[in-house]
């Protein structure tokens, strides 16, 4: 029997809908690289004369006899990234300090490369709290989801290389929120949920324990869908994620009844139009609106009565109402 040929427009939608998927998860081509090349227009360059520089020139202290406090603030700049590179925080420290001084008011970008330089230095050097204040300047100035991500990401590896579990998961449901398509938050996430009931945690810790089958079961589905791109190492690290995954849920030992709920309602999201539209990459904080870790999963779960059928599992969930 003859297989009906498929119609123009389905094929045209299926294509349409596998692209958007694509481009959700960074694998998607830009258009322009399908478009003919336009003829170029040959442009006769004025003269200059080329600044050339030896390797490490910033490190000379000749590189500083100089007025121009934007070439003052580049040498402090390279010598504290070269610093930091070579794992030598108080050096790379000092430098980022010393730029600072010389950095416009009005360069963003600059000074926030250096603030979060700064942070990471201090975590190395075991400065805890000034770590976390410099991480409280970056907040001040994050105006759009892009800064948002840096910052939690950067909060993230301060609460990890100090032990300090309770923020970091915090820290990594907000990022989850922002980027739900992105496996490996909620892999780091599930894992440090883990850490919690490995630990004995307290009364206010507990309160986050809940969504470690959570994470894991969106996990597991990212990861199967990702898998039909990977290839190589790619693919080597996420049977990995997968492996520990199953690993994660077995120890768990949810009901079946249970991990279909989790399944059925973590895959609400793995829709191409509401993926489109969680998208946000770079738009403004004033335009994004942003659900908690609570309002956008766990309260539907709790909706289905997973609570009532799976007491064990769910012992340590949040109490709602509040």
């Amino acid at each position: 029997m003859k297989q009906r040929a498929v119609p123009l427009k389905k094929k045209q939608t299926v294509l349409s809908v596998f692209h958007d998927s694509l481009s959700i998860f960074g694998s998607a081509f830009d258009d322009s690289v399908f478009l003919e090349a336009r003829a170029r227009v040959r442009v006769t360059l004025s003269a200059y004369n080329a600044k050339l520089c030896e390797p490490e020139w910033f490190c000379e202290s000749a590189a500083l006899d100089t007025d121009d406090s934007l070439e003052k603030q580049k040498v402090h700049k390279f010598r504290g990234d070269l610093a930091l590179r070579q794992e030598n925080y108080q050096k790379a420290l000092d430098a980022y300090s010393c730029c600072l001084e010389w950095l416009d008011d009005k360069n963003m970008t600059i000074k926030r490369d250096v603030l979060e330089g700064m942070a990471r230095c201090c975590t190395k050097l075991g400065q805890r709290d000034r770590a976390l204040d410099l991480a409280d300047l970056l907040s001040k100035d994050a105006s759009n989801t892009c800064h948002l991500i840096s910052l939690l990401l950067l909060k993230v590896s301060i609460y990890q290389h100090f032990g300090v579990v309770g923020p970091k998961v915090s820290s990594l449901q907000r990022l989850c929120c922002l980027l739900p398509f992105n496996p490996w938050h909620w892999l780091n996430l599930g894992q440090t949920c883990l850490q919690l009931l490995d630990n004995g945690s307290t009364k206010e810790e507990e309160q986050h324990t809940f969504t470690s089958p959570c994470c894991f079961v969106s996990l597991r589905l990212l990861l199967t869908i990702l898998r039909q791109q990977q290839s190589s190492f790619v693919l080597q690290r996420s049977e990995r994620a997968l492996q520990t995954t199953d690993e994660a849920l077995q120890r768990l030992n949810p009901k079946e009844s249970t991990l279909h709920t989790l399944t059925e309602v973590m895959s609400e999201d793995l829709v191409p139009e509401k993926m489109r539209e969680d998208y946000q990459d770079g738009e403004s904080l004033a335009s994004v609106c942003v659900q908690s870790f609570r309002e956008r999963w766990w309260n539907k779960i709790l909706h289905t009565g997973v609570s009532e059928t799976d007491g064990d599992l769910c012992r340590t969930m949040p109490d709602t109402t509040s």
